[in-house]
């Protein structure tokens, strides 16, 4: 097959090792995989904040840089995160509707037809669950809401990972419970926020794994945030850096903390 990836903004600016991986992952599987290089922001911020108006050239770029797929040019697009693909499939076209653009609306869903985020491509479309994985590590999964609730993957992601050789896979408790993050509202209810990540942070810790995996690295970031606060020494790593591990080329543990950027006191800096 030949498949397009968007890499989100957040991967592609903070976070490339997943949708590095998300390539190396189906090549390796026999797979083309092309980049737009026209893509950016899928629009998801905007809307779910109420900016609906201004999400519209956002949600154009998106559409008219991957509607290759609805010509057959490409087979599929593949998204390393629930929650754009969820955006994708569930608000891009809504939104071109409301402002009256009934045309780019067609385009999207035609677009969103054909894109997975990467557990349903990987069993729904390509029928693997075995991708050749090897990962000696004791990993948990964090099942992320929109990938949970608004795209349904079930348990495509831990069939995968139960599939990876050498994994010690954990259950983690209350696991299906949001994590806290969920974008603006980590900031529009903070003490909120916080008190669910301290629920979360406290059960993968309960598991004793050292790599807390999930489909979203916006949820990663925000519980890795915590655990590496908390000094419990629990790496987080996207699905597709688990997946795409072998024993010829494993996917390096990345740090137990997360680098801040360096403070500039102005005081010191009068000294």
């Amino acid at each position: 097959m030949r498949i397009a990836l968007a890499a989100t903004c957040l991967a592609d600016t903070l976070f490339p090792g997943a949708p590095r991986a998300t390539a190396r992952l189906l090549e390796r599987l026999g797979h083309e995989v092309v980049f737009p290089a026209g893509q950016a922001c899928c629009g998801q911020m905007h809307v779910n904040t109420g900016y609906f108006r201004e999400a519209v050239p956002v949600i154009r770029n998106h559409v008219e840089t991957f509607a290759p797929v609805a010509d057959g040019e490409w087979d599929a697009v593949v998204l390393p995160s629930g929650s754009c693909t969820g955006s994708v499939r569930h608000q891009q076209a809504m939104v071109c509707r409301r402002a009256g653009l009934d045309e780019l609306a067609a385009t999207a869903e035609a677009v969103s037809d054909k894109t997975y985020e990467l557990s349903e491509l990987l069993v729904d479309v390509l029928g693997v669950t075995d991708v050749g994985a090897w990962f000696g590590h004791r990993v948990t999964y964090h099942p992320t809401c929109h990938s949970l609730r608004m795209l349904h993957v079930g348990d495509k992601p831990l069939r995968l990972l139960q599939a990876v050789e050498d994994i010690d896979l954990v259950e983690l408790p209350e696991a299906e419970s949001c994590c806290g993050f969920g974008g603006t509202f980590a900031l529009k209810n903070a003490d909120t926020s916080a008190a669910m990540l301290a629920d979360k942070t406290a059960h993968v810790r309960e598991t004793g794994a050292t790599v807390l995996t999930a489909g979203d690295m916006s949820c990663l970031m925000h519980i890795g945030g915590g655990l590496s606060r908390q000094s419990a020494g629990v790496r987080a790593l996207h699905l597709a850096e688990v997946l795409a591990s072998t024993r010829e080329e494993p996917t390096p543990l990345p740090a137990t903390t997360f680098t801040r950027p360096e403070r500039h006191d102005r005081t010191e800096a009068a000294r």
